[in-house]
């Protein structure tokens, strides 16, 4: 059991301690001026660690879900706060696979379009449509953080 109990926090760690270096180191560092050339090729490094980081954590999430519910059934848990904490992590898999699959194709799209999305005017519709996503992608990835974060709480409440 206690080998379920550390796939199960392992899965989680790797998810959250994944996005939060993304968000907190990563993107904070490259995006610096002085550190790369172009925020063209901070975009690039940033996003394709997104896409890296979101099949890292639709494995976390399926690791997790597979891991607690073998050890829901080993122990007689309270039900709700199970089924509360897969909960989480369905919604937390539902948005990481729309930014996946549905968000960040679109981004990818628009900066083969236009190149450097720097260079192109604000007023531009591809533009407006790049930094709307963005904007989506973020909220995305934010919730995602807040979810996961319950998630783990729960998590460790429970195995006490």
């Amino acid at each position: 059991m206690s080998f379920l109990r550390f796939f199960m926090l392992l899965s989680l760690v790797v998810w959250l301690g994944g996005l939060i270096f993304l968000a907190f180191v990563e993107a904070p560092t490259v995006f610096s001026s002085g550190i790369l050339p172009t925020r063209h090729m901070a975009g690039t490094i940033v996003g394709r660690s997104l896409d890296l980081l979101h099949y890292m954590a639709i494995a976390s999430g399926i690791i997790f879900l597979i891991s607690s519910m073998l050890y829901s059934r080993i122990l007689t848990g309270n039900p709700r706060i199970m089924a509360a904490r897969h909960l989480l992590i369905v919604l937390m898999l539902l948005l990481t696979s729309i930014s996946q699959f549905a968000i960040s194709p679109k981004m990818h799209v628009i900066r083969n379009q236009v190149g450097v999305i720097d260079y192109v005017p604000l007023d531009n519709p591809q533009r407006r449509e790049f930094d709307r996503l963005h904007v989506w992608s973020e909220k995305f990835e934010e919730a995602i953080l807040l979810l996961g974060l319950v998630a783990l709480y729960t998590t460790a409440q429970a195995m006490k």
